[in-house]
């Protein structure tokens, strides 16, 4: 095949950690925990753990697989493996939305991983000291309002990521991830084991782990389908784009159950991060990404050693963040060195800055452009909504028909080599009927939505 240029992961470890920084993102570490609290739950744990087996684990190893066989970026390795398989190179199209749907979600998540930067900061120099509810609620407004501010933090967070792009596979992304993702996981276990000490843990523990069976309904099976396919990661490009430098050696399948299982893990103990806190200081566990911003300063502002805290927490959310927008930029800055043969450093300067100027928007959506609508959505709502709800269900989608339909059975079996055959099965009739089904019903709840 094609593009075996491109660099590989030394280590199956370093090929982990990079996939999981990917999809442990700031969406995990607040709205996973509150999500399951609201649904049931542990129900909501078993019903979403049986989702994201019956259909995250057979679609995330069909994106791998088409990147390793493809060794290119997503367009690249969609037109490669199809015209391995006799098909047409125009699937090199779906790649290309993958590609797409990264790129802009990294335009408002940008923006986002900023603030957590700010909030760093704020930490670190304050540690959040005499701050109340109100202080709290001003302190972010200000944040908001403040353009210059906004993006400088936004720029900053970028200026990071594309330094660990810039300098390669193995010594840029891989070198960072063996340390930023062990200390994400040590953050988080410190945390939690000092809530286990600080109050509110019991409380957080019923909250995410009583069954709550009577909530398992139609609503709460699709919110479990839709935290499946969002929360590791498929169809934004990385994935596929990481899977273009997989050792042929390293199990697809044993990587793709270990993600999963480490993002779920790594959700769940957030949530014993964030809600003892919640719950022992009187707060709302229903405050989204206020929940981040405005509520949980609060806390810190009460709890002893809360300043020490407080930077603890802001930094794990920093290590989130920079680790997903790793797993977004560098699907664009491969695409690029492929399609016009620019150096690494030169192509990541240029996706960066072009992210830099775009993100201008998104900061603008907080504030001066509040009032702007498309089609009816507020602007912030229409820049999240575009990518979230349509480009990544359908690229999905298409993934799983391509694999399920347009590859053929035995270059799937050869690029897997799981070595069980009715386990191949299994992942061959989910990946051909179940999966498409659920990522339409996906797509079609987005739109409707």
């Amino acid at each position: 095949m094609a593009g075996a240029a491109h660099e590989q992961w030394s280590s199956r470890f370093g090929f982990l950690m990079a996939a999981v920084g990917f999809a442990v993102g700031l969406g995990n570490i607040w709205r996973f925990p509150y999500v399951t609290g609201e649904n049931g739950g542990a129900a909501f744990v078993m019903v979403y753990l049986a989702c994201a087996f019956a259909i995250g684990v057979p679609i995330l190893m069909a994106e791998i697989l088409i990147g390793r066989r493809g060794r290119m970026s997503p367009p690249g390795s969609m037109r490669e493996v199809a015209l391995a398989e006799g098909k047409s190179r125009h699937w090199q199209w779906a790649g290309g939305l993958n590609l797409s749907a990264a790129f802009m979600i990294e335009v408002v998540y940008c923006v986002v991983a900023g603030w957590v930067l700010l909030y760093l900061f704020k930490a670190l120099v304050t540690g959040f000291a005499g701050v109340d509810a109100s202080t709290a609620e001003l302190q972010f407004s200000n944040a908001l309002s403040d353009v210059p501010g906004l993006m400088l933090w936004t720029v900053l967070g970028l200026a990071i990521t594309g330094t660990i792009v810039s300098a390669g596979v193995q010594k840029g992304i891989e070198r960072t991830v063996r340390v930023l993702m062990p200390t994400l996981f040590g953050l988080l276990v410190c945390l939690a084991i000092y809530n286990v000490f600080a109050g509110g843990f019991e409380a957080a523990v019923d909250y995410l782990f009583t069954a709550d069976f009577s909530k398992i309904n139609g609503a709460m099976i699709l919110a479990a389908i839709g935290q499946a396919f969002f929360s590791i990661g498929v169809a934004m490009a990385g994935m596929m784009t990481f899977g273009a430098y997989l050792p042929k050696d390293i199990s697809i399948s044993q990587s793709v159950l270990i993600i999963i299982v480490a993002d779920t893990l790594v959700a769940l103990v957030a949530g014993l991060v964030i809600f003892p806190a919640v719950f022992n200081y009187g707060l709302d566990p229903a405050g989204g990404a206020g929940l981040i911003f405005q509520t949980l300063p609060v806390a810190f502002a009460q709890m002893p050693g809360g300043h020490i805290v407080s930077v603890t927490f802001f930094l794990l959310l920093s290590v989130a963040a920079i680790t997903s927008m790793v797993g977004l930029i560098e699907p664009v800055v491969s695409w690029l060195e492929e399609r016009r043969g620019f150096a690494r450093p030169a192509s990541t300067v240029m996706v960066v800055g072009a992210i830099a100027v775009t993100s201008v928007v998104g900061v603008l959506s907080y504030n001066v452009w509040a009032g702007v609508t498309v089609f009816g959505f507020d602007l912030n709502t229409a820049l999240d909504f575009v990518p979230n709800q349509i480009m990544l269900p359908l690229g999905g989608l298409l993934i799983a028909l391509f694999v399920g339909w347009f590859v053929s059975k035995a270059s799937a079996q050869q690029e897997l080599a799981m070595g069980n055959e009715a386990l191949f099965e299994v992942w061959y009739f989910l990946i051909r009927y179940l999966v498409p089904v659920a990522v339409f019903v996906i797509l079609v709840m987005g739109v409707m939505g």
